[in-house]
Order: structure tokens, then sequence, then C-alpha cells
């Protein structure tokens, strides 16, 4: 599963996370930039028309309501993500899938949350600190991975991963890959559940 913070991934994110028992499949999170995904395949983002701008803020509000998920989105929310960089806070996602990737899900809810519910700017080093520390991090060790996100390893892990999502073919996100009987199977969008689950036999 190749995910993005700012990205309404996480409906998908959600319901994954809720079947991966009841379906028994072996669930992994995989964050990739959705920036160089977009760039490398020559796609842009679809709130850019107008009126599937309008389209969208509606079913996000739908898609809310229906997979209970706190989500409070207005008209100027999407002006608000096109100025947000969220480089730093997925360079920090990075340094926690190469350390502790058993926080990935928690890291990545908080992170999510913060942006789209409390409308925070999560590209700031102390709101990193408190999505962290609300993520069940410690202050020690959430400064020790603020120190190694601008370097080399991080940097290329996060472009290695996000070649990867690219290679499989996505082109925005989310976008999950299903291995099965030894093929991939990739699916784009957060309403493809019941035909991952097709696939898959369930």
């Amino acid at each position: 599963f190749y995910g993005n913070i700012i990205h309404h991934y996480f409906f998908m994110l959600q319901v994954l996370c809720r079947y991966q028992h009841i379906w028994n499949i072996d669930l992994r999170f995989r964050p990739a930039f959705l920036g160089g995904i977009m760039q490398a395949t020559g796609n842009k983002p679809p709130a850019m028309l107008p009126k599937r701008a309008e389209y969208m803020l509606k079913d996000i509000k739908r898609m809310a309501k229906y997979y209970q998920v706190p989500v409070q989105i207005s008209e100027g929310d999407f002006q608000r993500i096109f100025g947000t960089s969220n480089l730093g806070a997925m360079r920090f996602i990075t340094a926690i899938d190469m350390t502790q990737p058993g926080y990935l899900e928690p890291l990545s809810r908080e992170f999510w949350i913060r942006f789209w519910s409390q409308r925070e700017d999560i590209s700031q080093p102390e709101n990193i600190l408190a999505v962290a520390g609300q993520a069940g991090l410690s202050p020690e060790f959430t400064q020790k991975l603020l120190e190694i996100t601008s370097s080399p390893a991080v940097k290329n892990r996060l472009k290695e991963t996000t070649e990867e999502a690219i290679k499989y073919g996505a082109f925005g996100m989310p976008a999950v890959v299903a291995h099965f009987n030894g093929e991939p199977h990739l699916f784009f969008g957060s309403d493809r559940l019941e035909l991952l689950g097709s696939v898959i036999g369930e």
C-alpha cells in the first residue's frame, strides 16, 4: 500500500486496516512521495479542474460519513494543500519505516488527522514532535529521527519507494498493489475495495 499524508488515501488506509484480519492479508505500508509520482507520470492534482474540485468537495464529505472517518473539508482546503509542502513529514515517516515500521500506521493516521481535521502545518518540527508523541514515540527518539530526515539514506529510501510505486504503474495515490498468485495487481483510488476483494477471492 503506497500512501502519502495529505491525500484522501486515508479512506483506503482505514478500510484496509479494518479488513486485514478478516481477509487474512499481509498489509505493508510503503511511504512514497506523491509529488514525485505526479511529476514522473505527467499527472496533475484533480482539484485543479474547477468542476472536479467542486465534485470532490461533496464526494469527500460523503466518503467521510460512509467510512466514519473524521474529515472537515472546505473549498479553501484545496489551495491549502497546493501551498503546503509535506516532504519533511514524508521523510520523517520514511525514517520511521527504516527504524520502527510498526509505528507507520498510527503515525500516518495522526499526521492525517492533524492536517485534515485540525488544519495544522505538519511540515513544522514542533508539530512533527507533537504527532510523534501522540503516536507513542519518545521525545528523545523523535529528535534523533528529525536529525536524520535530511540524510542521504532517508532521501534515497523515499526516492526508491516512490520509483517502486511508479514501476508498478502508480500515477497517483492511494495505490494498492496486491500480490496474488505470483502476480502484482495495481488498484488506484479509495473506492476499489470490492475489486481488490474480488481479485484475491474475498
